[in-house]
């Protein structure tokens, strides 16, 4: 059984990287151009010492949004996936899913950018490409699951409709960022979609 105290320590160590983690976000929300851990230990009301009793580095610090990002976004894709099996309610749900959560955590779609990450640890860099690989993979598997769940087809490749569905989804995100979160991805986001569909399975 575990000891109260300590159970209770971790708890707090927890807390305090999750309150170092979102004043990371919220300053990468507030597009600050140069983030050190100076400035975030000022913004989390902390030394610098104390932050590098959680995190080793910044760079261990945008990992562990990163895997926030990763946490979230699968946890949600796999629910859409066992919720829904028509294909085009699946797109629609994962790729809203990607615009929504894009729209409520401005900061992030500054990792997801790669606008963030300039100058820092590549594999940061690295690690939003293999996120954005899973998802288009994921994207691909939907799609090419219509002839056998529905008789259809898709009209272009299952590649070729992936990248374009994910290249769309991106742009949006990269609109967002570049207007300094004043452009909702999600804007219009219904109207455009239903064009889309229209010419995505035949």
């Amino acid at each position: 059984m575990d000891n109260p105290s300590s159970t209770t320590t971790r708890k707090k160590k927890s807390q305090r990287k999750d309150e170092i983690l979102q004043a990371l976000a919220l300053m990468l929300e507030n597009q600050e151009s140069k983030i050190t851990t100076a400035s975030l230990a000022k913004k989390v009301g902390v030394s610098e010492a104390a932050l590098y009793r959680h995190f080793p580095g910044k760079a261990k610090m945008f990992e562990g949004l990163i895997e926030f990002i990763e946490d979230s976004l699968f946890t949600r894709i796999n629910l859409i996936l066992k919720e829904q099996s028509a294909t085009l309610i699946r797109c629609e749900h994962l790729l809203t899913l990607l615009l929504g959560f894009a729209e409520h955590n401005p900061g992030l779609c500054r990792l997801l950018t790669g606008d963030a990450l300039v100058g820092e640890d590549e594999e940061l860099r690295n690690r939003i490409t293999r996120l954005f690989d899973r998802i288009e993979s994921q994207i691909k598997q939907v799609l090419r699951e219509t002839e056998i769940r529905e008789g259809k087809k898709v009209a272009l490749s299952t590649t070729a409709a992936a990248s374009m569905l994910l290249a769309i989804v991106e742009g949006r995100i990269v609109q967002y960022v570049r207007s300094g979160f004043k452009r909702p991805p999600t804007h219009e986001w219904p109207v455009q979609w239903r064009h889309l569909a229209e010419g995505l399975v035949v």
